[in-house]
């Protein structure tokens, strides 16, 4: 493992949707489910859920960029939720759940812009995920972090996560740690 971490700060939906995916990939060594892009101070899943504060439910993926760089996070990223959708993803409606690229430098901006371009040619529609500058990321409460793992049998996690990570998991086989 490199000494030098990154950090991607991505919301396509629901985090847990989001952390499930990117708790499977090499080079992921974390992934925390939080809020970020909103105007109120340390807010909670219940103010966030109101669509009041302006928040998006992101991940917060520290990866190693020798094992996976920030292009192929984002590669994952336009393949696994619907970035043609605003402030939606599936049966989840409301900004909280728009899909949204918070980068930290200069260069995950060029990096995202490109992305997105060239990831418009897989969507019939046009793409709506906001890029931006990360402002601050807020960890989300304990009984969000590691959602589908620690709560398999949940029915969202069976109806709307389990679909997800299973057709990642299809489609990325080299990308995934263990065997799956």
């Amino acid at each position: 493992m490199s000494s030098t971490m990154e950090t991607a700060t991505l919301g396509g939906g629901c985090f847990w949707c989001v952390e499930a995916i990117y708790q499977d990939v090499i080079g992921v060594h974390k992934v925390v489910s939080g809020y970020a892009g909103g105007a109120v101070e340390n807010p909670t899943y219940q103010a966030v859920c109101s669509g009041t504060t302006g928040h998006a439910e992101v991940v917060q993926i520290v990866f190693d960029p020798t094992v996976i760089s920030f292009e192929e996070i984002l590669f994952i990223f336009w393949r696994t939720h619907d970035p043609t959708t605003l402030n939606r993803q599936g049966n989840d409606v409301g900004t909280q759940y728009r899909s949204v690229i918070f980068y930290h430098d200069e260069q995950q901006k060029s990096i995202a812009e490109q992305s997105m371009a060239e990831a418009s040619d897989l969507w019939p529609d046009p793409i709506v995920t906001e890029i931006a500058p990360l402002p601050i990321f807020y960890e989300g409460e304990a009984y969000h972090q590691n959602y589908f793992v620690e709560n398999p049998y949940q029915p969202y996690c069976i109806f709307v996560i389990n679909p997800k990570v299973q057709k990642f998991r299809k489609s990325f086989r080299n990308k995934l740690r263990g065997e799956k």
